[in-house]
This record gives structure tokens, sequence and C-alpha cells, in this order.
């Protein structure tokens, strides 16, 4: 696998060496041993969800603010625009984004540590999105940072209005959020 730094140096691009001939292809989407001679983070993946959005659904900015989780993200089906935001006050980033495709013809996957507030937008007709995650999904510490944030003005490159939940409609502006120190 091949590890690209972005803007924030706690978020990674991971590009995994994929393997294809005309038969199909064959990748390693996590090797934990791999993970941690590269990131220095043995994570402890306790947890795999799978979501499927139609186009043109947005979710996010999520986050948990006990019981944080540091996430491995992919898709699997179609293509979406994957975003984190650094929540952390203290960090030199705070308040920056990074977003990139992600993929099932890219097979790009994004390491987002804790102390990020993370959503995506579906770009094609539907997507399935994997993340695996190294804490296990408590509701009642599950928070919602609002994806329309003037503040930190994420560039989701609409081409119409998005569907959203009521709960992501509900979110806070990092400004009354409740954050991380």
């Amino acid at each position: 696998m091949k590890l690209i730094k972005t803007a924030i140096p706690d978020l990674l691009i991971i590009e995994p060496k994929v393997f294809g001939d005309d038969r199909g292809f064959f990748f390693e989407s996590f090797n934990r041993r791999r993970f941690a001679e590269q990131t220095g983070r043995d994570v402890d993946f306790v947890q795999d969800n799978h979501s499927r959005s139609a186009k043109n659904v947005l979710r996010g900015l999520h986050y948990q603010i006990q019981h944080p989780q540091a996430k491995l993200v992919r898709v699997v089906q179609g293509a979406v625009l994957d975003v984190a935001v650094d929540i952390r006050k203290n960090s030199p980033t705070f308040g920056q984004h990074v977003s990139t495709e992600l993929s099932a013809e890219n097979k790009v996957m994004l390491w987002i540590p804790e102390g990020f507030a993370h959503g995506f937008l579906t770009l094609t007709e539907t997507a399935e999105f994997l993340y695996k995650t190294t804490d296990y999904w408590f509701p009642e510490h599950e928070r919602c940072i609002r994806w329309d944030d003037p503040t930190i003005a994420v560039n989701w490159k609409l081409k119409a209005a998005p569907l959203v939940s009521v709960k992501d409609v509900q979110g806070k502006s990092l400004g009354t959020a409740e954050l991380f120190t």
C-alpha cells in the first residue's frame, strides 16, 4: 500500500496495490502489521459498517465526543466525495478539512484518526461505503456539525440541493459544537 500525506498530516490517503488481469482484480484492503509499520499506529478495529446511499445523499459531519472512533473508509460500489474535518481545538489544523473522491474504480481509502468529523456526498446513482472503526457506535455520544457550516466552507461540488437527514439538518456549527481538546 502507498500512503499519501494530505494537507492535514494525520489524515492519510491510502492507495492499495491492486493486482488485476482479464479475470478481475485482488488487493489487500487492510494489513494490521503493514499499517502499523507505515503509520506508526497499531489499530484494533472493533466494528465494520456498510452503508448504501442514493445519488446526492449527503451524510455528516459526524463524530463521537466520547469513545472517539478512528476510521478507515472506502467505497466498494459507486463514488463519493469524502470529507474529514479536524475538530481538535489544540491542533494547528483545527477547523481545516480534506476532501477526496473515493470510488470502487480508484479503490482509494482514507484513514481518519480520532478527533475528526466525517461526512460524504454520493456522486453516482448509488454508492456503497465501508468503514472500519476503532470503537463501537454509541448513539448517546454521537455529535454532528452542519455539513454547510460557512466556517469550514467545504466545497461539496453540489449540482443540486443534497438529500440530508433530519439529524444532519439539526447539526451544530463549528463554533457551538462540542469539540475535542
